[in-house]
């Protein structure tokens, strides 16, 4: 919260200094603003995850990248992870909310640089990837399969139990903890392939690398004009930088934006709910199937989160790189453009909140058409192109060779 704070100030601070411009029009970046840009790139690799010990073991990637394809997962042999989570869709399914065996609530969250995330679904009710990998196959409204009958395909199919066994070694007994060790080891091979679903360089990195070596002509070269004077929206007036700090463009943290009631849904609780069913999960960092070792301060921030009735209509902050590729926006994607979701910040608070109480500090932004166009320019400009071609299939095997 301190660190918020500051950078609150330091936005403050850079509003009232007059918006300085070069000959062709785009921003002259004061030292501050530089610093907030640099703050902001380039992508580390994903940080560790301790309690997988497979998290980034090449066979289980291999693994997990054939099992995230493979349809056999669905109780009706239709669906796969891919289904929502479509390479070719920015890994999500460009639909406002998830349809698998049913239709859900929210939106299929993105894929990419998914092992960045803090916490898990837009409830943060998982604190792994591999955790979280396990609820969408069990799910009735999505791929429908309960573990146990999960185990029973694996003793069943030969090239499965092949492609386990040789990553994890024999299958476990066929008890309740056998299987429910199993079903980690599955989501482990999972989250070992999604850390490799990761951005590359984008144009707004190049223009970051280009600033810092004060390469002016390249810095132009890599960024429009607008996307500029959208990047010096985004780090001050807009204050989008307090929630998408970093990196990653993401606090890793929870916000209730005081999004209104959508006609004919029910109320989300949000994180409120997403606490509860953290806390309760046997799958968690703390639970018997986790790898970390005993008081690894990597689970701390399980062991400390404290459900308050403040988490109510509270959802998590995405990460903004690739965002062009992955509308509808919000986790109910009830925005289909950029532009549409620019323009709620512009006018936020004039209809009261779904649940919950949005937070004081969205304010009105009062954009004209023109500042809602620039800060979509600079968006797009976060965009590093298609994945990784190798990511994009089933291997043609799924033993790792």
């Amino acid at each position: 919260m301190q660190h918020k704070a500051w950078l609150a100030g330091f936005i403050l601070l850079l509003g009232c200094q007059p918006p300085g411009l070069n000959k062709d029009g785009s921003p002259r970046f004061v030292a501050q603003e530089r610093d907030l840009i640099f703050s902001l790139s380039p992508l580390a690799e994903p940080p560790a995850n301790p309690s997988n010990r497979w998290a980034d073991d090449p066979q289980a990637a291999h693994l997990g990248q054939y099992l995230f394809y493979e349809p056999r997962l669905s109780v009706n042999g239709q669906l796969s992870c891919a289904s929502c989570h479509n390479p070719g869709l920015g890994w999500s399914d460009a639909r406002p909310v998830a349809v698998g065996l049913g239709t859900g609530t929210r939106n299929s969250p993105s894929l990419w640089n998914v092992a960045q995330q803090r916490w898990l679904f837009w409830d943060g009710r998982s604190d792994s990837l591999w955790s979280q990998a396990i609820q969408p196959l069990e799910s009735p409204l999505e791929m429908g399969h309960p573990r146990a009958d999960v185990y029973a395909l694996f003793q069943r199919e030969a090239d499965l139990k092949a492609g386990y066994e040789a990553v994890f070694g024999p299958l476990p007994p066929n008890t309740p903890a056998g299987i429910d060790r199993f079903i980690s080891h599955m989501g482990k091979a999972l989250e070992a392939f999604q850390r490799r679903i990761r951005s590359g360089e984008s144009p707004f990195d190049r223009f970051a690398r280009a600033l810092r070596q004060q390469d002016l002509p390249a810095a132009d070269a890599a960024l429009s004009v607008e996307a500029q004077k959208g990047l010096r929206l985004f780090i001050g007036r807009g204050q989008c930088i307090l929630c998408h700090s970093g990196p990653h463009f993401s606090d890793g943290e929870f916000h209730n934006l005081g999004l209104p009631r959508r006609p004919g849904q029910p109320e989300d609780p949000g994180r409120f709910a997403g606490i509860a069913a953290l806390k309760r999960d046997p799958l968690n960092a703390l639970g018997a199937y986790s790898d970390l070792p005993a008081n690894d301060t990597w689970a701390d921030k399980l062991r400390y989160v404290v459900q308050q009735p403040e988490n109510q209509g509270e959802f998590k902050t995405p990460g903004l790189r690739e965002v062009a590729q992955t509308g509808p926006y919000m986790h109910d994607g009830r925005f289909d453009t950029l532009e549409q979701v620019i323009a709620f910040y512009s006018t936020v608070g004039r209809e009261p909140a779904a649940l919950g109480r949005r937070e004081d500090t969205l304010q009105p932004l009062n954009l004209n058409a023109e500042e809602i166009a620039q800060l979509a320019a600079f968006l797009r400009s976060l965009s590093s192109g298609p994945p990784e071609a190798a990511l994009t299939q089933q291997p043609k095997s799924v033993v790792f060779e």
